[in-house]
């Protein structure tokens, strides 16, 4: 079973600044409520260490994740892969009328073991609240 979630943020910020963070590996990664740690690898690919609370997985799983597309500074799209899941997530920002602008997110997980999807299905709306919720902290901190 494949999980897919699709959310659209609107901000009150040029998107620029969203773009600096949704394109930065490390700020998608610290996001995550279930990223116990991570490593951003000098080629830009990532290493998150994840821990589901489901009874089939017994320590964090490592998923390595490198991003298959770029559109600066509109679109980025990125593969993490595991023995649990895979995920695929995809964010596009388009400018709006009032100089803000729009962050579309899609998510979907494949998982291979039992109880990955059912996890995801269940905490994905709560995931792309810390999203949000730290996509904003970042755009109302000072530079």
């Amino acid at each position: 079973m494949t999980v897919r979630v699709s959310r659209t943020f609107e901000f009150d910020a040029p998107p620029a600044d969203v773009w600096a963070f949704i394109s930065d590996a490390e700020q998608r990664a610290g996001a995550i409520s279930v990223v116990d740690s991570f490593e951003v690898h000098d080629d830009g690919s990532a290493t998150w260490h994840v821990a589901l609370p489901i009874p089939m997985i017994r320590s964090t799983i490592d998923v390595e994740t490198e991003e298959v597309e770029r559109d600066a500074p509109n679109r980025v799209k990125f593969v993490g892969k595991s023995r649990a899941f895979r995920v695929t997530g995809e964010h596009e920002i388009t400018e709006t009328d009032d100089g803000g602008c729009r962050l579309a997110n899609e998510f979907v997980v494949d998982g291979r073991l039992p109880g990955v999807e059912s996890f995801f299905k269940r905490n994905f709306d709560a995931e792309l609240d810390n999203l949000e919720d730290a996509l904003r902290a970042s755009l109302a901190s000072p530079a």
